[in-house]
């Protein structure tokens, strides 16, 4: 059943801050390999900052967890969060280490490469997630990422899941989890890269994603929803119910951010009180939106770009 449109969703997102700085290239280089690049492109972005951003511009009231440097990055993205409307009580500030950097490589078919310098993100900690144990207890979802410390996520997630409150975890960067966190999770996002190294399987079809997700599921969270980009998402839910749903066809410029997008979209549209797989649905759409733009934080659509292209296909 939906939620009264009246009240606005409440979306906790506990994970990392950083600066993206992007180049753009005919082609990703080889190890080893100097190329003459494009484009360059610095902008705020960040797994748990795109994914704020991307549920307070879908229409969710937003609080952001996090860990900034006391640097001009920190204070560049706290100027735009508060300028999107995402809480940032909970966005502490790390006065030894800086503001997290991304380096990011991207090619014309919009694949890319990113590594990431974790800084201010990775002293975000248990007592951290503490301070915010009441916005939590008011979430309708926690959403989470894997570029703060995993004693971290695992701290936010047992607490979560002890104060009833549906988790997400998207498992980026790839890593291996235990037992105990998975079953405290409602959902777990991962790419085909990520559900490779949770299930042992290399994903590359329905077929071969579907065993992927059978093991996934068989380590104790409830849905499994594993993102193939062109193709689509994957979904088997607690109720061994399995479908492959289709990715909106669109130009791909830029895939980086897109899964984010996703995370974001999905998080939203399921804590309004739709099924799961209504919610990848609406989620796919959203990434197919975000891949034609540059950059992470600046491709995030608006609701009313979504709800425009979703009510109108009703192939997706």
């Amino acid at each position: 059943m939906k939620l009264n449109s009246d009240r606005r969703t409440k979306i906790v997102v506990i994970g990392s801050s950083n600066t993206d700085m992007v180049i753009q290239a005919d082609r990703l280089p080889v190890p080893g390999e100097t190329i003459l690049g494009g484009t360059f492109l610095m902008s705020p972005g960040g797994k748990g900052a795109n994914q704020a951003l991307a549920c307070a511009r879908l229409g969710a009231e937003v609080t952001f967890v996090a860990k900034i440097g006391n640097d001009l990055f920190g204070i560049q993205a706290m100027e735009i969060y508060k300028s999107e409307q995402i809480d940032t009580r909970y966005v502490y500030t790390d006065n030894k280490n800086p503001s997290g950097v991304a380096l990011i490589s991207i090619d014309t078919t919009g694949e890319n490469f990113i590594t990431v310098a974790a800084g201010a993100n990775q002293s975000l900690s248990v007592q951290d997630i503490d301070k915010a144990r009441d916005v939590i207890r008011d979430a309708d979802i926690v959403l989470l990422q894997l570029e703060i410390p995993l004693e971290t996520v695992a701290y936010a997630v047992d607490l979560a899941h002890r104060l009833g409150k549906r988790v997400i975890l998207n498992p980026a960067p790839a890593a291996s989890l235990h037992k105990t966190l998975m079953n405290r999770l409602y959902a777990i996002l991962p790419n085909r890269i990520e559900a490779e190294m949770l299930s042992g399987i290399k994903v590359s079809d329905r077929r071969s994603a579907a065993v992927a997700a059978g093991i996934i599921r068989n380590k104790g969270v409830a849905n499994v929803i594993i993102t193939m980009g062109r193709e689509g998402a994957f979904v088997l839910d607690d109720q061994d119910r399995a479908a492959m749903l289709p990715a909106n066809e669109t130009p791909t410029i830029d895939t980086t951010g897109a899964g984010d997008v996703f995370c974001g979209a999905l998080s939203v549209y399921l804590a309004e009180g739709h099924t799961l797989v209504d919610s990848v649905r609406f989620a796919n759409v959203a990434a197919s939106v975000a891949v034609t733009r540059i950059g992470a934080q600046s491709s995030i659509p608006y609701r009313f770009e979504i709800d425009r292209v979703f009510s109108s296909n009703s192939q997706i």
